[in-house]
């Protein structure tokens, strides 16, 4: 597995980060046993960086992940652990409430201190502010994050979903750099490359994390607008380029996000144990600048202008 710096801090990550939003399935006892199989092959396969979220399984992916730590303690020192917060889903806590975002004192303490129960650890090293709060006041989120890295509970900060003026907009009021911003990057969803996301990256020495990277190829895009047509197109590049490089399309998908030289880390979300570890192939691909811009030109139905 290759490993990379996070932002402008000394942890060392995976390249490949795995996610944890599935891992609890259904909340069955087989799909619990199922999501904790997920995680030990992502460990042994070299993964050293989980990304979670407050919202994911309501919280029990965070703590079914708490229970492999309580079984395994010295785990806890050989990975990195982040997480996210901000979302209120709709009817919650009361009902008629509305789904929003939250960057409030209130909401954002209350959810670190949920979150470290639940995985049954001192601090995280990365938490990020995960869909931006329209009302968000800079300073008092700044004041906020400040509080909990002196608390001793955070290591670390970033963001997920922002646009490049809301990660100027905070980044202006606190302090220290901002390391993270995860994004959706896939074949369907390209906007980080054409909206400054990628760009702002690596003017502020961030690391972009591609959340959904294999959507339009292994399963639908969220939102997907492709028409038949476009997903045949891409469909013929993606097999020309997986017969070429003896793999699969779902491994050129990931090579192909890889180049970028913002060094994006893909987020690989799979349960199944030989796909989590299939993904590293992506990593050894020496891939061609030309099929690059061919397969974005597959995508887009015509050439780059």
């Amino acid at each position: 597995m290759q490993v990379c710096t996070i932002g402008q801090t000394d942890l060392e990550t995976s390249r490949l980060v795995y996610g944890c939003m599935r891992i609890a399935g259904d909340h069955s006892p087989a799909a619990r046993e199922k999501g904790k199989t997920a995680i030990r092959a992502a460990l042994d396969a070299g993964y050293n960086h989980f990304d979670h979220a407050d919202i994911y399984g309501e919280g029990s992916c965070e703590q079914l992940f708490g229970e492999i730590l309580k079984e395994s303690p010295s785990l806890r020192d050989q990975m990195i652990l982040t997480s996210k917060c901000g979302i209120f889903f709709k009817d919650r806590p009361n009902p008629g409430d509305p789904g929003r975002y939250d960057f409030t004192q209130q909401h954002i303490l209350e959810s670190v201190e949920g979150i470290l129960g639940r995985l049954g650890v001192e601090y995280i090293d990365m938490l990020l502010l995960h869909r931006p709060d329209y009302l968000m006041n800079p300073a008092e989120v700044s004041e906020i994050l400040l509080i909990l890295q002196d608390q001793g509970k955070v290591k670390h900060f970033g963001v997920s979903n922002f646009s490049p003026s809301q990660v100027s907009l905070l980044q202006s009021v606190f302090p220290q750099p901002l390391h993270v911003n995860q994004v959706e990057v896939n074949i369907h969803h390209i906007a980080p490359l054409t909206d400054g996301t990628l760009d702002q990256c690596m003017e502020y020495g961030m690391s972009p994390q591609a959340w959904c990277p294999l959507g339009g190829v292994v399963y639908p895009a969220w939102g997907t607008t492709f028409s038949e047509e476009d997903d045949a197109r891409i469909k013929e590049e993606f097999d020309r380029q997986a017969k070429k490089y003896e793999t699969e399309p779902w491994i050129i998908m990931l090579a192909w996000i890889l180049m970028h030289p913002s060094h994006i880390l893909p987020i690989i979300g799979s349960t199944t144990p030989s796909r989590i570890a299939a993904a590293k192939a992506a990593l050894d691909l020496e891939y061609d600048r030309k099929d690059w811009y061919h397969l974005l030109e597959a995508r887009n139905g015509h050439p780059a202008p």
